[in-house]
């Protein structure tokens, strides 16, 4: 494990909990670890291209680490998504960080 990776569990959308190594001197997001550890079925996550214009990357935040403030497109693209939560985020809006050191989040439903 590399000095930048942090520790981060990601819960598939069958329940599966995934304890992954993110780097975080990638300027990866949430949304694009998913993809490349293979969490979600191609074509079900991130589908815009991580723009925060779909909602096919919504997660619950389970964990208390603290997250970059919502923008206006990330509110509105979950106020029109089926499925959310209080503590629902697009997983592209949430960037590995040493600060997103055991994050745990849930994958949001395929609406």
């Amino acid at each position: 494990m590399n000095n930048s990776d942090i520790n981060i569990t990601i819960i598939d959308r069958e329940g599966i909990s995934h304890n992954v190594e993110a780097p975080t001197d990638m300027a990866m997001n949430l949304m694009e670890v998913v993809r490349s550890f293979e969490l979600a079925p191609e074509g079900t996550i991130g589908v815009c291209g991580g723009m925060a214009m779909c909602a096919s990357c919504q997660c619950y935040v389970l964990s208390d680490n603290e997250l970059p403030e919502m923008q206006d497109d990330e509110e509105a693209m979950l106020s029109e998504a089926f499925y959310v939560k209080d503590n629902s985020r697009l997983g592209c809006q949430i960037p590995m960080t040493p600060d997103m050191e055991g994050l745990e989040v849930e994958l949001a439903p395929e609406s």
